[in-house]
């Protein structure tokens, strides 16, 4: 069913004038209650007039910086007013502002979020667009400010920035360690694999899958090498993460194919680019699909069995579907764990969602929407085809969860950045690494990386990120260059039958590819697990967190 008319019924609603607006902000900071008039805002985003009860804040302010608040008030945000409102009804722009609202606050303490949601939607309708003292002026009730709650967060905030400088100089020390206590090895006389393979690659070719057991159609982007390999022909399927597409992932498949890999990237319908346009459009009510966290492994294990049906007409029987090797981003990294062995466990996923400031982990927002599946939902995905897996930015640290992913018993590198805000490399990747029982196991933090490849967002929040001081950002294509070596020698050594890439698959070698760069990449294996874990849960005794 289409939600146009509904969107457009709401927006007139919500733009309408309320009874009643916020006059007062209320500052609680342990027994006081700090009032400060909203017309004071008014006054001092007109004029510059400080009132008196706004002096108490900005009293011992500069020019410069009262200039600036002044700025944060009246500059307006550049978004679609009913593209935002479809979003605050949707399943995760919900419980964001559940979040929230737990701060900033009704009149009695009550949970702001629907005031925020009116405000904030309201003030994207008006003229001067969405502004902060226009969200104050659409308020509403007189607002509360709930200065433990805020300040809490903003601890926590800080103690998990603080946390990720403590891990990555833990890992930087603990791959030096390895690196030091293996044989030497000169990496530049082995095989460079940054460089493309020497098979080739075809033309991609395109695949439309039909599972009629689950009413479920997609496509496969498929990649085959230009010459095959001699015996059999090894496989990896990649499954793209949240709001993103097969295409996305072309250059890590083309480099895989060129080493003689047929590599097949299936798109799955409920949580991809095609998806999120249909939302921003109306035509769904949330971001993503809740069935996508069963639909998606099972789109990998239907992907296995239509290269299986094709595999005597298509390859003349070379393809290897015994041990199958898969590859995920974010949400795709939940995809592939979960097809390798990993549970839902739904009352750890509880617990989870429950934490105060849970709502740091922005990941959760997502994970958390599995909470609306039946207690009836599939939680296990194994498909015993699938024999080692590669994930990135992966998620699933609440929906799986220790018991969860202890079930992984077979070959896995977690890849991590520490600059990436939607799934932080201390919740999850480094938490991750330490709940897997697995012996074969890697973890790699590439420092400067983020959850996306910056090089594909608009310029123009490119440019606003290099223009904040002190931040500075890595190379796409050293990033790449570090994931398509790592990538390779991974697969090769548990899915190509080349035990000597195995090799590559240590600290030494993330040294040798970090060579003479700004932002290098460490490599530890299992050896060092249990250092790392003790860090981290160091870190947490000492800064209560």
């Amino acid at each position: 069913m289409r939600y146009a008319l509904l969107g457009l019924v709401s927006s007139t609603v919500l733009a309408a004038t309320p009874a009643r607006a916020a006059e007062e902000i209320f500052f609680l900071i342990g027994p006081f209650k700090i009032p400060l008039r909203v017309s004071s805002l008014e006054t001092f985003a007109k004029d510059g007039k400080i009132e008196k009860d706004l002096a108490l804040f900005l009293g011992r302010a500069t020019p410069e910086q009262q200039a600036v608040f002044r700025k944060v008030l009246t500059e307006p945000a550049k978004v679609d007013p009913v593209l935002l409102s479809r979003f605050f009804y949707s399943g995760i722009g919900e419980a964001g502002l559940t979040r929230l609202g737990r701060g900033i606050t009704l009149d009695g303490g009550i949970n702001g979020k629907f005031g925020l949601r009116a405000a904030i939607v309201q003030a994207a309708f008006e003229p001067q667009g969405l502004t902060l003292l226009n969200v104050f002026k659409k308020f509403p009730t007189n607002i509360e400010f709930q200065g433990a709650v805020i300040l809490g967060a903003a601890e926590v905030a800080e103690k998990l920035i603080r946390a990720t400088e403590v891990l990555t100089n833990e890992m930087k020390q603990l791959s030096a360690k390895e690196a030091a206590s293996a044989p030497p090895i000169d990496f530049a006389k082995l095989p460079d694999l940054r460089k493309p393979g020497t098979f080739g690659v075809q033309p991609k070719q395109v695949w439309i899958l039909n599972d009629s057991s689950r009413n479920r159609q997609f496509y496969v982007d498929v990649y085959k090498p230009q010459k095959f390999r001699s015996g059999k022909t090894p496989v990896v399927v990649f499954s793209h993460g949240f709001a993103s597409r097969p295409e996305d992932f072309s250059v890590g498949a083309e480099h895989l194919a060129s080493y003689g890999y047929v590599v097949v990237l299936p798109q799955h319908p409920g949580s991809d680019k095609i998806w999120i346009n249909e939302f921003r459009q109306g035509l769904h009510r949330n971001t993503f699909d809740v069935n996508d966290f069963t639909n998606r492994p099972k789109d990998i294990s239907y992907t296995i069995d239509e290269l299986g049906r094709r595999n005597q007409s298509e390859f003349q029987g070379l393809l290897n579907l015994e041990s199958v090797g898969v590859a995920g981003h974010s949400f795709g990294g939940y995809t592939a764990a979960a097809i390798a062995g990993a549970e839902i466990d739904f009352e750890n996923l509880k617990k989870e969602c429950n934490k105060e400031f849970g709502g740091l982990n922005i990941s959760n927002l997502l994970e958390c929407r599995a909470l609306e599946l039946p207690s009836t939902t599939q939680t296990k995905f194994r498909d015993r085809r699938v024999s080692a897996i590669f994930v990135a930015n992966p998620i699933g640290s609440a929906t799986f969860g220790r018991l969860g992913l202890s079930k992984i018993q077979i070959p896995i590198l977690i890849a991590g950045g520490n600059y990436d805000p939607a799934a932080p490399f201390v919740l999850e990747q480094a938490r991750v690494f330490s709940w897997l029982n697995v012996t074969e196991k890697y973890l790699v933090l590439i420092e400067g990386q983020a959850h996306v490849d910056f090089s594909k967002l608009d310029p123009g929040i490119l440019q606003a990120i290099e223009s904040v001081d002190k931040v500075s950002l890595p190379s796409p294509y050293l990033i790449r260059s570090y994931s398509d070596s790592l990538l390779t020698a991974f697969f090769e050594t548990y899915i190509g039958n080349r035990p000597d890439y195995k090799s590559y698959l240590q600290a030494s070698y993330s040294a040798f590819l970090s060579q003479g760069e700004e932002f290098k990449v460490f490599l530890i294996s299992a050896a060092s697990a249990d250092n790392l874990a003790k860090a981290f849960e160091d870190f947490r005794k000492f800064n209560n967190l």
